[in-house]
């Protein structure tokens, strides 16, 4: 039975991700990225579908403790595990992904603290999301996996384990190391990682990149972590982040509503990327930058809402129907369906991402001004046209108000960067453009009569995505029609706990949405509320909530998609990049009045990383 989903950790090495639970078992990882097969499926299922824990030895048929206590290393996505196990001693568990540029590797370090730990280890690798399990063979005193892209090279200082699962005996200052390594299938044997460097040059790079940042505020421990997550979140070969590292963690436990995040949204990236440039990380904003220009500059008129992280378009929607979902959350998916979708907004968060890294002092690159003036030249022709809009609906098409304001902010934007001299363009032409979609907004997608912005043209219902209109500048703060959306949205999308709904849902019936069903409450839409309330002034009643947004956090700080009301727990795929971003932005608000001042020498990359011991 899989844990909570806010029980679990994320590990990462920038190239893909694991999740471990408090028992110490990896219950998700995909090798060799982000959306590669599952080897280890569990969480999406149960023990057959793949897992490997490491945990202290109980009698046959019993599942080993919970941890005493857990913790990342410092600033790092090193996870510790520690287990005291009464009358025996306490045992440490390390677990890694190492960053830098060899084969992905997960590395699990046993240590013996006080005492003798009778500890066991259970590898159970699979085939296709846990389909089929993986044959094993011996080579060479290691143990190979077969699945379908490659190879998995276990190698293990243990020396009663077989295939990965066996028992062993940890006394005070005894170590046993593991290391999982996945190799293509006609690759040559990978060199046995040296586990003790991989641990220090990982640490090392964790620790420096987050040593880069200029918040100054209250919340550093959690604005860290956050950063730390979105940073995991970014596919390193590429530059590409990716929306989570999970497919199809519900929105309702038992519901249909189950996704695969595992993608590149341009929507997504862009607000990663924002807020990673808020804390003046640009090397990330550089990377991605030159992703966007390979994967849709020479196709505009193409323009899909995402791609894989290779920047491949076909998405295709599939069911696993061997996987009984979270919690027989079923259906699990792979691939994603709304890639086809028409999303006006994603013009304004690519622009709008484009021209925050130009402000934050990335070099300039005519390619990129030249992206943006071809945007807005495709936005100029299709801003008219209803679309699916940033919730991906999956009924009718409408004329989504939030899609409108993002058209709007892409014009705005890319008109500032003319207007700078950096760009070029019909200035004339698109100031009136801009003109055109503000008034149209607002006669078209204000009620008058209840003082708020609706969630579409002529339509009754709000949107949490409305609370963007203040903070994208569209229309000032103390304009008494942002006051009255942000009081409408208060009222008639809050939960009793105080945070907030994407849009009404319909319970049984297909709603706006096309699904049936209800979901959790969207922890961005909520931050979103934590920064509007700041901008109209109710600065304490902004504090609070994010207080109780922060109390929502695993015990590691980290964040999935929603929160059910009912149930009082996360749900939803995990850990999200949307809600990390939401929780930087909103921190910000309460940060210190003094000005930040930029390092006159920024770290690179290279500067981030130990260089490997020489060998002896």
């Amino acid at each position: 039975m899989p844990h909570r989903i806010e029980d679990y950790a994320l590990i990462g090495d920038r190239r893909t991700g694991a999740l471990v639970g408090p028992d110490g078992s990896a219950d998700w990882l995909c090798l060799p990225r982000f959306d590669a097969e599952a080897v280890f499926a569990g969480l999406l299922g149960d023990e057959q579908h793949g897992f490997w824990r490491i945990g202290p030895a109980h009698a046959v048929g019993v599942l080993p403790p919970l941890a005493g206590s857990r913790r990342y290393r410092g600033n790092s996505l090193i996870l510790e595990t520690e287990w005291h196990v009464p009358g025996h001693g306490t045992v440490r568990l390390t677990d890694l992904m190492p960053t830098g540029d060899g084969a992905p590797a997960l590395i699990r370090i046993v240590e013996g603290v006080t005492g003798r730990v009778r500890m066991r280890s259970v590898l159970h690798a699979t085939v296709n999301y846990g389909q089929h399990t993986a044959t094993h063979r011996h080579t060479d005193g290691r143990t190979v996996f077969d699945v379908s892209n490659g190879a998995l090279w276990l190698d293990t200082s243990a020396d009663t384990t077989v295939a990965g699962s066996g028992e062993f005996t940890l006394g005070e200052g005894d170590t046993v190391t593991f290391a999982l390594t996945w190799q293509p299938d006609q690759a040559a044997a990978p060199t046995p990682p040296d586990t003790r460097d991989a641990l220090l040059r990982t640490e090392t790079y964790w620790r420096r990149w987050a040593a880069q940042s200029t918040y100054r505020g209250p919340y550093t421990e959690a604005v860290t972590r956050s950063a730390l997550t979105l940073k995991a979140l970014i596919h390193a070969p590429t530059g590409a982040p990716v929306a989570a590292p999970t497919t199809s963690l519900p929105e309702t436990i038992g519901g249909i509503r189950n996704w695969d995040y595992r993608y590149t949204w341009l929507r997504d990236a862009a607000k990663t990327i924002t807020a990673l440039l808020s804390l003046s990380y640009l090397d990330e904003a550089r990377a991605w930058r030159t992703w966007l220009l390979r994967v849709i500059a020479a196709d505009l008129e193409n323009l899909q809402i995402m791609y894989a992280i290779g920047g491949e378009r076909e998405l295709g929607e599939a069911e696993l129907g061997w996987l009984p979902g979270y919690e027989k959350s079923a259906p699990v998916r792979t691939g994603n369906g709304a890639a086809t979708q028409f999303q006006l907004d994603v013009y304004g968060e690519v622009i709008e991402a484009l021209y925050q890294a130009y402000l934050a002092g990335l070099e300039p690159d005519p390619d990129a001004t030249r992206l943006m003036v071809g945007l807005v030249t495709q936005l100029e022709k299709r801003w008219r046209r209803p679309d699916e809009g940033i919730w991906e609906v999956r009924g009718q098409r409408r004329h989504f108000v939030h899609s409108k304001v993002m058209a709007w902010v892409a014009v705005d934007r890319t008109i500032k960067l003319i207007e700078s001299g950096e760009a070029d363009g019909p200035l004339e032409r698109w100031r009136e453009l801009r003109d055109t979609i503000h008034r149209d907004v607002c006669e078209k997608g204000y009620d008058p009569v209840r003082n708020t912005f609706t969630q579409s043209y002529g339509s009754k219902e709000l949107d949490a995505s409305l609370l963007l209109i203040p903070q994208v500048g569209f229309l000032p703060a103390d304009d008494k029609r942002v006051i009255g959306t942000i009081e409408a949205i208060q009222r008639e999308l809050s939960t009793p706990d105080g945070f907030i709904l994407r849009y009404p849902t319909e319970g049984a019936d297909a709603g706006v949405d096309g699904l049936p069903g209800d979901e959790g409450a969207f922890l961005l839409c909520t931050f979103w509320m934590v920064d509007d309330l700041a901008l109209i002034g109710r600065g304490d009643e902004s504090r609070q909530l994010f207080e109780k947004l922060l109390a929502l956090r695993g015990d590691l700080g980290l964040l999935a998609e929603e929160w059910d009301p009912r149930l009082k727990r996360q749900v939803g795929n995990y850990p999200q990049a949307f809600s990390h971003i939401g929780l930087i932005s909103a921190a910000q608000r309460f940060s210190s009045p003094e000005p930040l001042t930029l390092p006159l020498q920024r770290t690179t990359e290279a500067d981030l990383t130990v260089a490997p011991a020489a060998p002896q």
